[in-house]
């Protein structure tokens, strides 16, 4: 069995690179003629598709309503358990600048796409956190939407179980006093697990959009008190997609 998921592995590896290098001419070209940076992050949507297409993997998307009709730019956060969570948010049907780690950013060829269409954050420098923020808010002026991590990265030691989340994607939500869509993404620690061997299995994955939280200017709600919402709708999803975490485990969330 391991050697057909090595084989499986070894292709999803071949055919994620293999895409982006047919799609760079056309990345390179939208990175360095001003103004299309934009058709270049819609690029990013033909990699996932082709990408999820040609590993016969679905993504079963559900709620997607909830962005459709979402007017104006909104910032989104997702659980992270697993390195096929950029590739499946890839494929929502909107302009999304993502918020990585630095060391994206400095992939060869692939590094050079992310610095320029994405914000890549070395989060243990503050100045760096501090600079990723201002970008974000100057995205989100300009009418696109952002992607955080909440958990700064794959950092659950308990998948599906979430680490804690972290302020940033909710202080920047409240300080342009745009919506939070939280989204859930429930298999993608199954199908690719962050445990060092790098082995893909083949089975459905699955995408949860829930509905937008709303900084609210008659009972305002503090930072805390939606990244705590965002947190326990997406903790919810995730134990209901996944039962088999037993009754101990789950105690465990909000310890």
């Amino acid at each position: 069995m391991n050697v057909w998921k090595r084989i499986y592995s070894l292709y999803g590896t071949v055919i994620f690179f293999a895409v982006f290098l047919l799609l760079l001419p056309i990345f390179s070209l939208t990175i360095e003629i001003p103004g299309l940076k934009r058709y270049g992050r819609k690029m990013n949507r033909i990699w996932s598709k082709l990408f999820f297409g040609l590993l016969l993997i679905r993504v079963k998307i559900e709620n997607l309503e909830q962005l459709v009709n979402q007017e104006g730019p909104f910032v989104i956060v997702s659980n992270h358990f697993s390195y096929l969570d950029i590739p499946a948010l890839g494929l929502i049907p909107a302009d999304l600048v993502f918020v990585g780690k630095a060391s994206l950013g400095k992939v060869p060829l692939f590094g050079y796409m992310f610095r320029n269409l994405h914000i890549a954050v070395n989060r243990n420098s503050l100045k760096s956190r501090g600079e990723s923020m201002l970008r974000a808010k100057e995205i989100l002026d300009e009418g696109t939407s952002v992607v955080i991590f909440p958990e700064g990265g794959i950092n659950s030691p308990e998948p599906p179980l979430l680490g804690r989340f972290k302020e940033g994607a909710f202080k920047i939500s409240q300080d342009k006093q745009i919506p939070v869509i939280p989204i859930t993404l429930s298999y993608n620690h199954l199908i690719l697990p962050d445990d060092g061997r790098f082995l893909l299995k083949h089975m459905t994955a699955k995408m949860v959009i829930h509905p937008p939280i709303f900084w609210n200017s008659i009972n305002p709600q503090s930072v805390e008190e939606v990244k705590e919402s965002c947190r326990q709708v997406i903790q919810e999803q995730l134990l209901i997609d996944n039962p088999e975490v037993t009754a101990l485990s789950a105690s465990s969330i909000n310890e």
